[in-house]
């Protein structure tokens, strides 16, 4: 049966200056104090950025996403002075809504647009397109809850049967054999999903489809399909619940676990046991390819989660920021243009600390490409 943990949950509304201290204490505080509304059109700009456009940019979204932004919000005031971002992690699903609505100028988001939603988001855009544009690549971690147990292994078949309650004991021979020598207990597993519309849930269930796509048959979306276990609000939610819940298990980014010291399984991918690391993420990201037209640049994530290359972590979720194509006023596209070129090219060289792998140059390029594009 499902519960909700609503207990200890992030506020809804974070702000950036708190995100950059949790994701960039070694990298000084975040100076950015742009105005509403002002314009830096003219101001000068260190490295390849353009600073055009207003001042201040509002976005909202996928959680996963915020130390991230962060990163690049930090990077966006330096190069461009007085510039800066104001990001409401609320979630993925809120972001979209948020976007469509025209209440923020952009949508951070784990997920590409739905087929429903691609029409909606073009009349926000004026009648043009919207496009999904990977910024940057975020590993999921599965973190739990087992004293005594330094090492699990698990492999999607397993996850699955985790998630849908088929599997409902650490000691269950499945877990077992998978983890030979390992002393497992008796002890109940309670999965900890994500109770808000979120990105990282639609990324973990397509995970779960193209790895095991015969044991999981629940399909992927935003709200857990799973039916086992507990909810609970936004990644942070999740990290505390799994620290809370002795026989725990939950999906979070990579930067929450580390941030928490979670201990997190090693995936068998099909060609062994990989360990969550910069690189494993970074072998499977290499694999992956773009699906979209355009400057759509929607990924196809069967290419990602269905790796069997040795090394390769398969779990790795895509950040998208979702933009008009065209549409804005000019004062919105510059500054669009400008946040986005410096998270592309200086934000990158701080992402690894906070729990991300840095754009592949494959993507970089097509990247830079399609922001120049936005008007």
């Amino acid at each position: 049966m499902k519960r909700n943990l609503v207990g200890r949950t992030m506020l809804a509304t974070v702000s950036m200056s708190a995100i950059a201290g949790l994701a960039l204490s070694a990298c000084g505080s975040d100076n950015n104090t742009g105005g509403a509304g002002s314009s830096a059109a003219g101001s000068s700009a260190a490295g390849s950025a353009e600073c055009g456009g207003k001042n201040t940019l509002t976005a909202e979204g996928s959680t996963a996403q915020q130390n991230a932004i962060a990163v690049f919000n930090q990077a966006w005031g330096q190069a461009c002075p007085g510039k800066n971002l104001s990001y409401n992690p609320t979630g993925s699903g809120a972001g979209v809504t948020q976007f469509i609505a025209k209440n923020v100028d952009f949508a951070g988001s784990d997920s590409a647009l739905k087929d429903d939603q691609v029409q909606k988001a073009a009349e926000r855009c004026g009648g043009n397109p919207a496009w999904n544009l990977p910024l940057v690549f975020g590993p999921v971690a599965l973190g739990y809850n087992l004293p005594g147990v330094d090492k699990l292994v698990l492999n999607a078949d397993l996850l699955a049967k985790i998630f849908t309650g088929a599997i409902t004991t650490w000691n269950d021979p499945a877990i077992a054999a998978l983890n030979s020598g390992a002393s497992l207990p008796d002890t109940k597993i309670t999965p900890i999903y994500r109770s808000d519309s979120s990105g990282t849930t639609d990324n973990f269930q397509k995970y779960l489809g193209a790895a095991a796509p015969q044991t999981w048959t629940k399909g992927a979306g935003k709200e857990f399909q799973g039916g086992a276990g507990e909810g609970a609000q936004k990644s942070a939610g999740v990290v505390q619940a799994v620290q809370a819940t002795p026989g725990a298990i939950g999906y979070v980014e990579k930067g929450f676990a580390d941030q928490a010291k979670l201990t997190v399984i090693q995936i068998d991918n099909g060609s062994g046991a990989v360990e969550l690391t910069d690189e494993s993420a970074k072998k499977a990201i290499e694999g992956a390819k773009i699906s979209g037209t355009g400057n759509d640049l929607v990924l196809d994530l069967n290419s990602l989660y269905g790796t069997t290359e040795p090394g390769a972590y398969p779990l790795v979720l895509a950040t998208y920021n979702i933009v008009c194509s065209k549409g804005y006023d000019a004062d919105t596209a510059g500054a669009v243009r400008s946040f986005l070129t410096v998270a592309a090219n200086q934000g990158q060289a701080n992402l690894a600390a906070a729990g991300y792998v840095p754009l592949p140059d494959q993507f970089k390029e097509r990247l830079i490409t399609a922001v120049a594009a936005i008007q």
